[in-house]
């Protein structure tokens, strides 16, 4: 069996996705201009913290919480009509994370450069 690693996956994602700094991230939601969402998991934020102002919304469940006509939609959590601006851990996750936003058809969607550990080490207020 021939499969692509991982890493080939995030190469591929990075290629075709839009990746920000820590600052153009920390403007944007000054600005009230995109959704912050962290992807990691639930154990993840419990042990290192959450980004101030973020909403969690788990890797696994991204797409269901999303998608309008998914039962799991989330009707009013997130302004669908913002940029959604994700983040994981260090930038893997949220890469294919945002691929496949917009394989879903989102036009405004991008990953944070370095993830939570870089915007724990930026403007952001981690609590």
């Amino acid at each position: 069996m021939n499969i692509k690693s991982s890493q080939t996956l995030v190469s591929e994602a990075l290629s075709e996705i839009k990746t920000i700094s820590t600052d153009e991230a920390y403007q944007m939601s000054n600005e009230d201009k995109c959704n912050l969402i962290d992807i990691r998991d639930v154990r993840e934020l419990e042990k290192e913290g959450r980004v101030e102002k973020s909403n969690h919304i788990p890797r696994g469940m991204l797409e269901f919480w999303l998608d309008p006509e998914s039962p799991y939609f989330k009707e009013g959590k997130l302004d669908m009509n913002k940029e959604m601006v994700l983040f994981c851990a260090g930038g893997s996750r949220s890469a294919l994370a945002a691929k496949t936003l917009k394989d879903m058809g989102f036009e405004k969607v991008s990953h944070i450069d370095g993830g939570f550990g870089a915007l724990r080490n930026s403007k952001f207020k981690i609590t």
